[in-house]
């Protein structure tokens, strides 16, 4: 993504806002874009990263990454760990959940010893998500693994044993 259009969009904004003061506001607006150029393209790289992270909250468990390329930034989309397994065994994918409101989200109250609550904010933190965004994909993959693994029924009984023991 090249951001010298939008630059370039600025200074020219800038430059017809001070032709209304003349000649000297204009020599002004032009040494001034020219020394905020730096800083200019900075923020719109803060703002285009913001985007990526708010996007990628919003695609858990997948991901949107803003990486810096030459100089200009570039988006790289990463799928849901889990995804190429699913669309190399598209046999093995089990039946599409109901369609679910977007914006609907549910509140649960998940209570974890400090070790562990550590190693889940230091692994959010490596890949640059939130603690509930990386919570929400590691559940996604879980239960899409767990789907495709469902235990075939019609075997003979006691061959196995799920559930909870205390």
């Amino acid at each position: 993504m090249d951001l010298t259009r939008y630059v370039e969009n600025l200074r020219r904004e800038l430059g017809v806002a001070a032709d209304a003061g003349g000649d000297e506001a204009r020599a002004l607006a032009e040494r001034l874009t020219a020394a905020l150029e730096p800083a200019i393209r900075l923020m719109l790289l803060d703002a285009l990263s913001a985007a990526a992270d708010e996007i990628t909250r919003e695609l858990a468990p997948g991901a949107v990454e803003l990486r810096l390329r030459s100089g200009e930034p570039d988006f790289v989309v990463t799928a849901a760990p889990g995804d190429e397994a699913v669309r190399a065994a598209p046999d093995e994918l089990a039946p599409a959940a109901p369609e679910a409101d977007e914006g609907a989200t549910a509140r649960i109250n998940l209570r974890l010893p400090e070790q562990l609550k550590a190693g889940v904010e230091q692994a959010a933190s490596r890949e640059r998500l939130s603690v509930n965004a990386w919570l929400v994909r590691v559940v996604a993959v879980a239960l899409a693994h767990d789907d495709r693994r469902a235990p075939q029924r019609g075997g003979r009984i006691g061959q196995g044993y799920t559930g909870w023991v205390r």
